[in-house]
């Protein structure tokens, strides 16, 4: 259960403000159909945060437990680092024509958005410390999706209101944490 609720609190924390989520704000202003834009994120992020999980527990099993321990701290340190720089989104990451459909093009425009991305590695380092793929994969996803549903319906409404860098500061907070917890093999959190 802590591999669930770390999973989704960290990627939903760390997703505020991420490229993906400027990504499901543009694709809603552009598209204005939230249903296929929702599953057309569930979809891309399932397979992209199964991916990266399974890269996650390949790491574990492939290194010994100390040397691993000190991967996955200084990973969720660097992520910490990382969420206090903001992201921008490239003009194009939303594809220039509809080729694929609303569903197809956030489906695509998503998985490559999404590929080494913040919440992406901090799946493989999820993945890496526990134990319980399933879990991670979807508290991940679940994540993903509370901090990317509103912005596809409420996007300009949440960006002015939201402290983007009071929510990254928080988020780099946890990661810092996360990362000294691994580092000093501090038991379970809960």
């Amino acid at each position: 259960m802590e591999a669930l609720l770390v999973s989704i609190g960290v990627v939903a924390l760390g997703e505020m403000g991420d490229k993906t989520q400027l990504l499901a704000i543009l694709l809603a202003a552009r598209f204005r159909r939230p249903v296929p834009i929702i599953l057309g994120i569930l979809v891309a992020t399932l397979v992209n945060h199964a991916f990266a999980g399974a890269v996650g527990t390949w790491v574990a099993s492939a290194l010994g437990p100390d040397v691993l321990r000190w991967v996955i701290g200084a990973s969720f340190i660097a992520m910490a680092l990382w969420m206090l720089i903001p992201d921008r989104i490239d003009a194009g990451a939303a594809g220039g024509r509809q080729r694929f459909g609303v569903f197809g093009t956030t489906v695509v425009a998503f998985f490559l958005a999404e590929m080494g991305d913040k919440t992406q590695i901090a799946t493989v380092a999820l993945a890496a410390r526990y134990d319980a793929l399933v879990l991670v994969v979807l508290g991940t996803t679940i994540g993903m999706l509370l901090a990317n549903v509103p912005a596809v319906f409420l996007g300009d409404t949440i960006a002015k209101k939201v402290s983007l860098p009071l929510v990254h500061g928080i988020a780099a907070v946890i990661f810092a944490v996360l990362g000294l917890l691994t580092l000093f093999d501090v038991g379970h959190l809960f």
